[in-house]
């Protein structure tokens, strides 16, 4: 009885320490997230009170000037819009076709391994590294100068394998028995890939492209290495045409001592969260519509 009495005491005492530690966990964790949300309003709150009162159609349409009241932001919009999408065109399927490939027709071995560990690896590797990639292959060696071409390509790298990596994940939580069942039917291995696998993975694919395009449209370093401009006074019009993006047009604002730029730079700012926002719109209702169709 005594030793029953003592067990059940010290099951008590661990049972409280574990609430204890609980509890502190739980309160240091809604801590750090009121300081992150804290952090994010205040900057949200900078941006608009000074960006909103130059966010107007003539700012949107002007041209960069030397004179703040002139400025305008149109070759940057016009920049930023061109290379999304065509980042978007070469990195998505490239992207999804690599990870089929390495999740259903490329059989186990080192070298298979091997690729893996180093896509996961890119994945890590700064954004400074593909733009010097980039000057070196795509503006020097192909010799496609510093153009909306050579910054797609050099964000394409950037991207190709986080999607790599989340399209690898989406498939894998397709069930196996989906794959299966449809072979069973007497399909060929391609259209079960096409009208299971793919469908099915959809809406997990489509996040983790979003995700990393997003990254891909605040970059700016990457871009400045392989020779995009910090000012033009002219809308791209071909691939092989120079080239702004908002980040570096902000970068250009934020760098000027006059306060008039540093207001243009938080209007800038806001555009481009616009654009990130409309983009992650379309993707959030691409996405709902294949969850509604293949749950």
């Amino acid at each position: 009885m005594k030793i029953d009495l003592y067990d059940n005491e010290i099951i008590k005492n661990n049972l409280k320490k574990r609430k204890y530690k609980d509890k502190v966990l739980k309160i240091v964790t809604i801590i750090a997230t009121l300081i992150g949300v804290f952090f994010l309003i205040a900057l949200l709150i900078q941006i608009f009170s000074n960006g909103l009162k130059n966010l107007n159609w003539k700012f949107i349409t002007s041209f960069p000037s030397s004179r703040p009241a002139r400025a305008g932001i149109l070759p940057a919009i016009v920049g930023s819009v061109y290379i999304l999408i065509l980042t978007s065109i070469i990195s998505i399927p490239l992207g999804i076709g690599t990870a089929i490939y390495l999740e259903l027709y490329a059989k186990s071995s080192k070298f298979t391994n091997f690729i893996k560990l180093n896509i996961q690896n890119l994945a890590g590797v700064p954004a400074i590294v593909y733009g010097i990639l980039g000057l070196g292959v795509f503006v020097k060696f192909f010799m496609f100068g510093s153009s909306i071409l050579s910054g797609a390509l050099t964000l394409s790298l950037l991207v190709l394998s986080p999607i790599i990596i989340s399209s690898q994940e989406a498939i894998r939580t397709v069930p196996y028995s989906l794959y299966e069942g449809a072979l069973a039917l007497g399909v060929s291995k391609w259209k079960a890939i096409k009208g299971v696998i793919i469908p099915c993975a959809m809406s997990n694919i489509i996040t983790g492209i979003v995700l990393s395009l997003a990254r891909a449209i605040g970059e700016a370093s990457p871009l400045i290495v392989v020779g995009a401009a910090t000012f033009i006074r002219f809308v791209p019009l071909s691939l092989f045409d120079g080239f702004t993006v908002l980040p570096i047009q902000i970068y250009n604002w934020t760098s000027r001592p006059e306060p008039e730029f540093q207001q243009l730079a938080s209007s800038g700012i806001i555009i481009l969260l616009l654009i990130v926002l409309i983009f992650n719109i379309a993707a959030i209702i691409i996405r709902k519509k294949f969850e509604k169709k293949y749950d």
